[in-house]
């Protein structure tokens, strides 16, 4: 099983939701080359992006996070990963964000990011296993579970954090019920990944507040092809160095697209039950009275799983 990651970023979102034209926006900026210290001359980006600065650090933010612009080094700035280039780059597959699986596509790599995981994510996609919360429910969580390293954290940026999240898949909305503007822009709510589900009575408050709950259900919206993609993103990342991985790393691993896509058990065996044939044999599925597992064979290293998307819709 892997290690809890120890990388965990708290903070850096400037309490901004991702939106919708920042990743595209970062990838035009930087992909010639010229402007790679975009993001360490923050009173330029200002200009070139058209934005305040608390936003360029934002956009920095969620593109790395992305997985579609990588440092360089505080001497080089930034540059569009190769991911980065072959989703958004001028010749990209989805440069617009126009195809139904190119947010579950950056919603997974948000949640799965490794090199600097948000702890939120992790946490609450991962590790929150009750069928709904409250924010209250979910902060006291957040707090109860955070790392001998970070007890420090201030519950300021803790709760800021917990909103990001919820904001990011839920439309927020003002007092007269109405979507507030600064939410409209947020892509991964189209997911339908996060709800509102009622309302209750804080017991020690007596305040009302929202309940929200996770769509656990199957999604059409995510393709054979996609869930492909992302099982083998999660070999990679969680199982480098082994050749079969079970049913249950996949359903419900920590990480894995199970987990991340909030997929029921008996959509995950949909998927599997198809990939051998989604991946022209690269990942196989066996299944029988006493083994479910998956294999990885040494086509995987060939079989372009990001091309596989886009072509194969």
């Amino acid at each position: 099983m892997p290690a809890p990651p120890t990388n965990y970023r708290y903070s850096g979102h400037e309490t901004f939701v991702c939106r919708y034209a920042w990743l595209p926006k970062a990838v035009q900026h930087l992909s010639d080359g010229r402007n790679a210290k975009l993001f360490s001359d923050e009173d330029d980006a200002m200009v070139r992006l058209g934005v305040g600065k608390n936003m360029v650090r934002s956009i920095r933010f969620w593109a790395e996070t992305a997985g579609i612009i990588e440092s360089q080094g505080e001497s080089k700035g930034y540059a569009v990963t190769s991911f980065g280039q072959e989703l958004l780059g001028h010749d990209g597959y989805d440069q617009y964000l126009e195809h139904p699986a190119t947010l579950w596509l950056l919603h997974w790599k948000i949640a799965t990011n490794t090199i600097g995981p948000i702890y939120q994510w992790v946490q609450m996609l991962n590790h929150w296993h009750r069928a709904e919360f409250t924010e209250a429910e979910a902060f006291g969580f957040l707090k109860k579970n955070l790392p001998a390293k970070s007890q420090s954290l201030s519950d300021r940026t803790n709760e800021d954090g917990l909103r990001v999240f919820i904001n990011t898949y839920i439309p927020t909305r003002g007092r007269k019920g109405e979507v507030a503007e600064d939410n409209l822009d947020s892509p991964f709510v189209e997911l339908g990944l996060l709800r509102r589900s009622g309302e209750r009575t804080n017991i020690r408050t007596g305040q009302r507040e929202l309940i929200f709950s996770f769509a656990v259900e199957e999604k059409p919206s995510i393709s054979p092809a996609l869930f492909a993609y992302c099982l083998n993103d999660f070999w990679q990342n969680q199982h480098a160095n082994e050749q079969t991985i079970s049913f249950g790393a996949v359903a419900v691993g920590e990480g894995s697209p199970g987990q991340v896509f909030k997929l029921p058990e008996s959509a995950v065996r949909h998927y599997l039950d198809q990939i051998k044939q989604t991946t022209n044999g690269a990942l196989v599925f066996q299944e029988s009275a006493t083994l479910q597992q998956v294999t990885r064979s040494a086509k995987a290293d060939a079989f372009d799983f990001l091309e596989n998307i886009y072509v194969s819709d």
